[in-house]
């Protein structure tokens, strides 16, 4: 009996590091056998993961008596700026969406893994409290996921596509590409079926990872079209080059955007090369963007590679980046004091009657 039990415990002492011996790390550092330029999957933690200590709040989640928003069925859509690409995508339309109101925009890169539920982020869930209780103004959320051939598989909150879809040449390269992506090819799809406002103060971009990197690439290079940026965990390394950007920050003249940065301690630590290092490189570009005296917001956890801590402190993430919508303080202004309740019950547009039947 006394050798069953021993053996027994032997065997659940195992089966956790077996279960993640893909992706084995030591503090963050590839270990022996596995690919050490490949960036660990977000969101898939080590047994020893730091990030078990973050979880989502109450903002993250459904709350009872907010109005709900719902999500358009995916679209896709066929780029041309990579040819022979496809980028499926979703909105999420907010119950208070007025389409006789300009609008403001959210992207959010990986869409499938942000809009997740169960998920690390649950965007949509984010945007509901927060539009409700007036502490972001209204605004469309669109989920896009990244651009693959179509004989290759969708991404899924899994699986991100970095072996599988046409994400690493996407989101990694620090040129205007994958803004030329969101500009010229997204928004104006949009533009056809939402009134969003052409003020590019009012259209925000957001993503983890190599996403990150692509959602500030969007607005570094295009800032007349996007002003607002969030990353998690940024992976500005040497995956195609994207550590040269606190040099690219330093060389130019300063741009009108606004950054919120999230990483851990922990994001892949690569003490014998710093291009490879993720934590050494957010900082890096952080410190190149404080000198410049950008408006900048940044937080450092104790976390790995993932989006725990970014989805936890992503509420406030979203009031610090959207802070500048227009506010009343006159005390008579019940408008301005109430809940933002939606004009009808649903998040589609009040249907007009047929003409014959209109007086």
């Amino acid at each position: 009996m006394k050798d069953m039990i021993a053996w027994l415990t032997v065997l659940l002492m195992v089966a956790p590091a077996v279960s993640h011996s893909a992706e084995a790390t030591t503090n963050g550092t590839p270990a022996a056998g596995t690919n050490a330029s490949a960036p660990r999957r977000p969101g898939r933690g080590t047994p020893n993961s730091n990030d078990v200590f973050y979880a989502l709040g109450p903002d993250s989640k459904p709350m009872p008596g907010v109005p709900k928003g719902k999500f358009t069925e995916a679209k896709v859509l066929p780029s041309i700026v990579f040819p022979g690409t496809q980028h499926t995508y979703w909105v999420y339309v907010p119950a208070q969406y007025d389409p006789a109101q300009p609008t403001a925009v959210m992207i959010f890169n990986d869409g499938q893994a942000m809009k997740a539920e169960p998920g690390d982020v649950q965007a949509q869930n984010v945007l509901d409290n927060l539009i409700f209780r007036r502490e972001i103004p209204v605004m469309l959320g669109v989920f896009i996921n990244p651009g693959r051939r179509p004989d290759q598989p969708e991404p899924t909150p899994r699986d991100w596509g970095d072996r599988n879809t046409n994400r690493p040449d996407e989101y990694n390269a620090p040129t205007d590409k994958y803004a030329r992506v969101i500009i010229e090819e997204l928004m104006p799809a949009l533009k056809k079926e939402y009134n969003i406002s052409p003020d590019p103060e009012l259209h925000g971009i957001m993503g983890a990872s190599s996403g990150g990197c692509a959602a500030f690439s969007v607005a570094w290079f295009r800032p007349n079209d996007f002003r607002k940026v969030i990353t998690f965990v940024g992976s500005f390394t040497d995956i195609r080059g994207e550590y040269i950007y606190p040099e690219l920050v330093a060389e130019s003249e300063k741009k009108p955007i606004r950054i919120f940065m999230q990483d851990g301690r922990n994001d892949n630590r690569r003490p014998d090369n710093l291009k490879w290092d993720w934590f050494y490189q957010n900082v890096r570009l952080m410190n190149a963007l404080t000198k410049k005296g950008y408006d900048l917001n940044y937080t450092w956890g104790i976390g790995n590679h993932g989006q725990k801590q970014g989805g936890a402190i992503f509420p406030e993430m979203m009031r610090w980046l959207w802070r500048d919508q227009p506010v009343s303080s006159d005390p008579n202004d019940k408008v301005e004091r109430a809940f933002r309740h939606p004009k009808t019950d649903s998040a589609e547009p009040a249907k007009q009657p047929p003409a014959s039947e209109s007086k």
